[in-house]
């Protein structure tokens, strides 16, 4: 079965001189937004909440938003966009813009230096390719269906690992966790003792880039929105590697559930995230664990 960016790509019906164009842009905007989110790194003047506990922007945020819209709308003016903080904006056709000038917020405003300007470009709400810029750790990621994933003039290729216990995994935790049962704490559990470990970075887009190098073997995570997934889904394919739902389904951006990671883990991945169930508890901050590192009602 083709790869999603593959099947973005036929399609949208592509040439190669437009694949490698649209291709461009972003890679421009990227760079754009990675720029402001250099610029004002540890000079922040105002941090405010929107929606859901810990769910932050910054002035960052939106001075990176601005300059990823710009190139867009000079380079692309007719192709609608999806932005993070400005919401949709119609166009003509069926290509999209799916940007999040900044993925790992609530790490940006503490100085953690783990965050990137993520830039996707979706066909029918399929990736069809992406850049991001990671500007502190000087990183600049991009790929295409049929051109490789690229991390700074190299390329990239995800592990060849196939056993959860020769693993590195990663993982993230919604803004909703506090408020659900189903809030991803019983899965870090699970794996965290049938691994080498699992980290959590606090930005998806850069774990999706990560799982492409190789510095992790596997990721899973659910809340997302398009915009944290399109351009890294892009990444890991192009890498070798393989996303799907947690079911082992074809992966729905709109549905906010992926799993990225080498061939020989999609297995184990999607049979562990069956295998587990909520953590019992008084609170969803203070959760127990049976002796087999999951919930009360795991198999």
């Amino acid at each position: 079965m083709s790869s999603l960016c593959e099947q973005a790509r036929a399609g949208a019906g592509l040439d190669q001189a437009e694949l490698e164009r649209l291709l461009g842009v972003a890679r421009e905007a990227a760079v754009a937004g990675g720029r402001q989110l250099r610029s004002h790194f540890g000079r922040l003047e105002q941090v405010r909440q929107k929606g859901a506990a810990g769910n932050l922007v910054t002035e960052a945020d939106l001075a990176a938003e601005a300059a990823v819209l710009a190139v867009l709308e000079q380079r692309t003016p007719g192709l609608a966009v999806l932005a993070e903080e400005s919401g949709r904006r119609e166009g003509n056709g069926e290509l999209q813009w799916c940007v999040d000038p900044l993925d790992g917020t609530t790490n940006y405003a503490h100085g953690f230096p783990v965050f990137a300007t993520s830039v996707g470009l979706c066909w029918r709400g399929l990736p069809l390719l992406g850049a991001l810029e990671l500007p502190v750790l000087e990183e600049h990621y991009w790929a295409a269906p049929g051109q490789g994933a690229w991390c700074n003039g190299r390329r990239l290729q995800v592990t060849a690992c196939d056993r959860l216990d020769d693993a590195l995994l990663a993982t993230g935790f919604s803004y909703d966790r506090t408020e659900r049962r189903d809030n991803n704490y019983a899965e870090f559990a699970w794996f965290t003792h049938r691994t080498h470990g699992v980290r959590r970075a606090g930005a998806a887009a850069v774990d999706l880039a990560f799982v492409a190098a190789g510095r992790v073997d596997g990721y899973w995570e659910r809340g997302l929105a398009p915009w944290d997934l399109a351009a890294g889904v892009v990444l890991v394919e192009e890498a070798g590697g393989q996303v799907c739902a947690y079911d082992g389904g074809s992966l729905d951006l709109s549905a906010g559930r992926v799993i990225a990671c080498g061939s020989g883990l999609r297995q184990p991945l999607i049979e562990g995230l069956a295998r587990c169930r909520p953590l019992r508890g008084a609170s969803y901050g203070a959760p127990e664990l049976d002796d087999d590192g999951c919930g009360a009602d795991a198999p």
